[in-house]
């Protein structure tokens, strides 16, 4: 497989994969421990790059990337990947499409540089209001705790042995791209090295841990101004107070956003990737952002 080409930013390098072409670059953008984003995302974005350019970044400590040397802020995370696209020579506009934590990152882009942002694609992406009331509910404190107690798991994970082996499926192959035909074998075995190399990383925990102080800096930019489109799941959380499709629903009604339920999982790009990308490019089309 062709992974992309990096770029030096931040102290580290990133890895960019692109493929396609248009005057609108659609850059996806990678969940918090999505272990290879460049596999992860390809059902959708392969089903794109036939009519438009895309483009894949990978944070640092993510996929074929090296490792985080500046904190996860979210004003490092978006200046990282801004830096990185424009060193591989992709230039604005962009179409963000935001898988779970990078919303926050898509949100704040898309306010702060609304120059650069024509739309924002929300493949089940977090909004900023979910993460700052989960938070409210269960306390800081035990929040990070409970973070600091998955970072133990998975560390024992990228281990080997009887818990690895236990977890396996639940871990390795949750999105279940493993077991479909999205991936050729190579990707396959490309994917589970890639999975045990890098679910331990502390960029994962870092950005998790940040999740909270990142939500309320992109909340604090406003709702998103520019238009999106928004894939909404009925992943379980941890609050009570409101579901994940309750905040997802409010919040894009707050921005006038296009709105798309799924009983598909988080990890609903894996399953229904026709549906996703022809529901993108038809709203793409629709706001004059892309050309039929």
């Amino acid at each position: 497989m062709e992974k992309g080409k990096t770029a030096e930013v931040g102290g580290t390098f990133l890895n960019v994969y692109t493929e396609g072409s248009g005057a609108v670059t659609i850059v996806f953008m990678a969940g918090n421990g999505v272990t290879c984003p460049v596999l992860e995302y390809k059902p959708v974005y392969r089903r794109m790059s036939a009519k438009y350019r895309i483009a894949v970044i990978e944070k640092a400590g993510y996929g074929f990337s090296g490792s985080a040397q500046t904190p996860r802020t979210l004003e490092n995370l978006v200046s990282e990947d801004r830096e990185a696209l424009r060193i591989s020579g992709i230039e604005p506009p962009y179409v963000l499409a935001a898988h779970s934590y990078s919303g926050f990152e898509a949100v704040y882009w898309a306010n702060t540089y609304p120059e650069e942002v024509k739309a924002v694609l929300s493949m089940d992406m977090g909004v900023p209001d979910m993460a700052v009331s989960q938070s409210e509910e269960l306390g800081e404190k035990k929040r990070c705790a409970m973070v600091k107690r998955q970072e133990k798991l998975l560390q024992k994970v990228a281990k080997g042995g009887l818990i690895t082996k236990l977890l396996k499926n639940r871990l390795e192959n949750v999105s279940g791209l493993l077991c479909g035909s999205e991936l050729t074998d190579e990707e396959k075995k490309i994917y589970r090295e890639l999975f045990y190399k890098n679910i331990a990383h502390r960029e994962f925990t870092d950005e998790a841990l940040l999740m909270t102080e990142n939500a309320k800096k992109a909340q604090s930019t406003g709702v998103l101004k520019c238009p999106s489109c928004f894939f909404i799941s009925d992943m379980k959380t941890p609050s009570k107070k409101t579901t994940w499709r309750q905040a997802g629903k409010a919040y894009a009604e707050k921005c006038g956003g296009e709105v798309h339920l799924s009983d598909k999982g988080h990890m609903m790009y894996a399953v229904i990737p026709d549906e996703m990308s022809e529901t993108f490019e038809r709203f793409l089309v629709g706001k004059g952002i892309v050309q039929k």
